[in-house]
Parts: C-alpha cells; structure tokens; sequence
C-alpha cells in the first residue's frame, strides 16, 4: 500500500487521536496518508491545522469519491444511520464502540454489507500490553475464576466538559456504564470466549445527574469457570483491573498501571506503555487486515454478540 485515502465521520477526541496515531503509523510504513472529514455545517470552517484535513464535507449528499477507509466516529446514536448513508463511499469500514445503541441491535443484524469489505468495530483494550501477555501466556483451560473491576468517576472522564451534557448521561444516546464500559465484555470474550449463562443486575444508585445506569454487574457461567465483572460510574479512584484465579497462581492485570502481579509468588512485570502505544497496535493490525495480511477478529457480527451480553443476553449457538 504506497497511499491511503480515508474519511472520517465526526471529528471529536477519539477521531483526533486516530489521526494522530494514523500519521505515525504510515509514517512508520512509508504509506501517503490524505484525511477528509463529514462534519456539521456550524464546523466545517474551522481552523484545525493539526488535524491536516483535505476536503470537509457537510452532508452526504456532498460527497464524491471513494475511499480505503471510512471512520465512523460519531455518537454511538448514530453509527447504523451514517453506516448506511456512507457504505457506497468506502471500501472498508473502522466503526468505533459499541457497533450502536441497544435499541438499534436489530437493525445492526440486517445491516447489508458490501462483499470483500473489512468491517471492524474498535475494541482498543484487546491490544493493551496487559491483555495481550495474559492472552499468550496464560492457559486459561486451567484457570477457576475471573473477576474484573472498571471503576471511575465520570464527571472527571472529560475535563473541561459538563458529564451531564455527554452522551454517557444519555440513555437515549447511546450513554450508561454497561455500554461506556463495553471493553471489559470485550476483552473477557477475547481471553475465554463466550459464557453459557450469565445473570445481570443495573441501575443507578448514586447522586450523578444522569438518565443512564451508573452500576452494572454481572455473573457468567462458562463450563470450566465463573466470571464476576463490575463496572461503576462512581468510583472516586479509578481502578480498571482483571483477576485471574488458578490452581497455582493469582494474576492481577492492572489496566491503569500497566503492570501485572502474581500474587503469590510476588514476581512483577512492569510494561511503561501509554494509551496511544496500544491504540497505534490496533491501528498496525486494522491496516494488516484491509491488506490481507491479517482476519477481522472483531466484525459486526461479534460486536452485536457482545453488545447483546453487555445488557445480559446470550444468543450464540453453543
């Protein structure tokens, strides 16, 4: 690949960072990288040198050229609309998380897609130095137990931002901890697969002011093993950790600190590792798969799986 053509839908933080990290990555493979962007008519003079982008459209309707790749990085609200609007623009497709809002799974399921087009829908964590040592150095066929924690406070997730304007207060929107915290079902089915049985309890206990559930917990049954995730808005330190009980070990993975401990034999590893090292491996393997060079690990098919088991439904064949 000597150039890459590629149009994002939305240009808020997350799109920010992916084209950040997208010109180092095609720096790195020699790769001609050129930017355009769908945005809001009230944005689309704005001055964002940084951002280097080509041409800004303000509706669909505007566009006309195909791209490599299409982002869509808008509210989760609108992932299955501007999917349908955008497919006959672009040759693959990288969809940020959740694949869409929970009222929206169904229509996510018809979606027709175009042949021999990547879908990928993000899933970041799966590429954090944790959760790949643990993915490869692991024999989860002998682990008993896996307990995951994500807990935070979200009026500090986007300082500056009033956490009651964003999306995350806003049921309707797409917002609430089960879908926000969508990684940890994400990583979980990554490490062992899809549970048998799984009991889920939500809500919302805390004086945030928010329509959305701030608490979700859950209990999965896989044959061999159990699962115990919890996942808060209100955790005024945030901890993002995953516990793995074996017969001869248990292994803490700590997401915030990037370091792992074997509890009883007291070893350490410590892997120094900012969120942009494991975002820009994601990216590494989304460009291996739109060459061939790698599958699709994480396709709308999976995604709508995972969302389905974030509001505790199973409905994969065994």
């Amino acid at each position: 690949m000597k150039s890459l053509k590629i149009c994002f839908t939305g240009i808020g933080s997350i799109a920010r960072r992916h084209i950040r990290n997208l010109r180092t990555v095609c720096r790195g493979r020699g790769i001609e990288l050129r930017v355009d962007a769908v945005r809001r008519s009230e944005w689309a003079d704005r001055k964002d040198d940084e951002l280097q982008l080509g041409r800004v459209y303000t509706s669909y309707e505007e566009m006309d050229s195909e791209y490599d790749v299409v982002f869509i990085t808008n509210p989760t609200e609108y992932h299955i609309e501007t999917l349908k609007n955008i497919m006959k623009y672009g040759r693959n497709f990288f969809i940020e998380k959740p694949v869409s809002s929970v009222s929206q799974i169904e229509e996510a399921v018809k979606l027709r897609l175009k042949k021999d087009a990547v879908y990928y829908v993000a899933c970041p964590l799966r590429y954090n130095a944790v959760i790949q040592y643990l993915k490869e150095n692991v024999d989860f066929g002998k682990v008993i137990s896996i307990r995951s924690i994500s807990s935070s406070y979200l009026p500090e997730w986007r300082p500056g931002t009033d956490y009651r304007q964003t999306y995350s207060a806003s049921r309707r929107l797409g917002g609430g901890v089960s879908i926000d915290l969508i990684h940890e079902w994400d990583y979980l089915t990554f490490l062992i697969g899809m549970p048998q049985k799984i009991f889920y309890l939500y809500g919302k206990k805390s004086a945030l002011e928010i329509d959305s559930e701030d608490y979700a917990i859950y209990m999965a049954e896989y044959e061999d093993k159990i699962v115990e995730l919890h996942l808060d808005y209100f955790g005024r330190k945030t901890i993002r950790q995953v516990m793995i009980l074996t017969d001869e070990d248990t292994v803490c993975g700590d997401l915030v600190n990037n370091r792992i401990e074997f509890m009883k034999t007291g070893e350490i590893i410590d892997f120094h590792e900012r969120r942009d090292d494991y975002q820009i491996r994601e990216l590494e393997h989304f460009l291996d798969m739109i060459e061939g060079r790698a599958k699709s690990d994480s396709d709308i098919g999976h995604a709508v799986e995972v969302l389905k088991l974030t509001q505790g439904r199973i409905e994969v064949e065994k």
